[in-house]
């Protein structure tokens, strides 16, 4: 699944580069992503990585800085209020 971010016409503002990538790690990327060549799959890995390394990121800060509950509010209370 490309992303708007990958669509056909941003290939035009890629950068073409040259890696050694082992041959079986390039046909095991290509397998479990489905890609319809080397550089579809490697654009799903890498944006997939991407998006990992930033939940991940995410998931950091909020363990760092843990959302904190007005003193008369609580998660049940915050739960329903969304629900209207």
């Amino acid at each position: 699944m490309l992303t708007e971010r990958y669509d056909y016409p941003s290939y035009l503002y890629a950068m073409k580069v040259t890696a050694l990538i082992p041959n079986g790690l390039v046909s095991e990327v290509k397998e479990l992503t489905n890609g319809k060549n080397i550089t579809d799959a490697l654009v799903k890995a890498l944006s997939e990585w991407v998006s990992i390394q930033k939940i991940r990121k995410l998931n950091q800060t909020v363990a760092d800085n843990p959302l904190k509950f007005d003193d008369d509010s609580d998660a049940e209370t915050l739960r329903e209020l969304n629900r209207k």
